[in-house]
């Protein structure tokens, strides 16, 4: 069982507290003359930025619901003439892609035939040189270890005009969607993020575990399934306490979204017996206990393929 602290009730009083009306100053956009338009034709009239021929758009996906895209990841789909897209790139999202467009896989999954990254990088610049404007499309966000910096980096080299879209990282958007807040002032005020695993597949070892351990309250690890039970037991030794709750979040915002639990100092017998899926985001700390009154994303809710 999972070593639970006491939480702070969530019902507030609220005598005496009343809400401000909206600022004057504020503009109405239903007083703007596209305001009439239903639901997204509204934003037809907004001035998108231009997506350029021979430029490189490198968008953050989101988390995997189709509908945690920002808007600015829609108009690039809307625009490119190219899409680079990545294996944590839900389907869904592909069919929003502008009518025309190519689609290229580039996915990296552990164990399995991938591309190289610096033969992904070269295609990108590749594209862009043909005069085309290319959408390298990532998963969660192309800066939280999704190889973007090295690819925005290598672009930036051969003189190639990019845009970084930032989305929604797997990290922050998997756990609201499990009912588990990163952060909470009743829980913990700093929060780490870290992946499980280096260039080389292996357990990173560049990470001070010691100092891992028992820096913050709250551990978010990408990527950490294969080694999870490796990375449990070096902070165990770092000095976290053995009987701390270990979430794993399978499949975050999809439908098939599962959540399973388990504490440090059973994670290893934990892999072993219920094998739980991949891709997979690890939160160690007692945060999770908010799960109990927060776990939003119900059985009905789950029907909604946009999110």
């Amino acid at each position: 069982m999972c070593l639970y602290n006491s939480m702070t009730s969530l019902s507030t009083t609220l005598d005496g507290f009343q809400l401000k009306s909206q600022p004057t100053n504020l503009p109405d956009a239903r007083k703007e003359p596209f305001g009439e338009d239903p639901g997204f034709a509204r934003l037809d009239g907004e001035a998108f930025p231009e997506f350029r021929p021979g430029s490189v758009w490198l968008v953050g996906a989101g988390p995997g619901a189709p509908g945690l895209m920002t808007l600015l990841a829609f108009h690039a789909l809307q625009s490119c003439d190219v899409v680079v897209y990545d294996a944590l790139v839900n389907s869904d999202i592909l069919r929003w892609v502008r009518k025309g467009a190519d689609l290229e896989y580039a996915g990296k999954r552990g164990g399995k035939p991938s591309p190289r990254q610096p033969d992904i990088s070269f295609r990108l610049i590749e594209l862009a040189r043909q005069g085309r404007r290319v959408l390298r499309l990532k998963g969660g966000d192309p800066f939280i270890f999704g190889r973007g910096g090295e690819e925005a980096g290598q672009i930036a080299e051969a003189g190639i005009p990019f845009r970084i879209v930032p989305g929604i990282s797997a990290g922050i958007g998997g756990l609201a969607y499990s009912g588990i807040p990163a952060t909470h002032r009743d829980t913990n005020h700093a929060v780490t993020f870290l992946t499980g695993h280096d260039a080389s597949g292996h357990m990173p070892a560049n990470v001070d575990w010691g100092a891992i351990a028992t820096a913050t309250p709250v551990i978010v690890m990408y990527m950490a399934i294969k080694h999870l039970a490796a990375i449990a037991a070096e902070l165990v030794k770092g000095g976290r306490d053995p009987r701390q709750c270990v979430t794993i979040v399978s499949h975050a915002t999809l439908p098939h979204q599962m959540v399973s639990e388990t504490t440090l100092e059973d994670v290893a017998d934990f892999l072993v017996s219920h094998e739980p899926p991949t891709p997979a985001i690890v939160i160690v700390g007692n945060v999770s206990n908010w799960r109990r009154i927060l776990d939003w994303y119900s059985a009905s809710l789950r029907e909604n393929r946009i999110g």
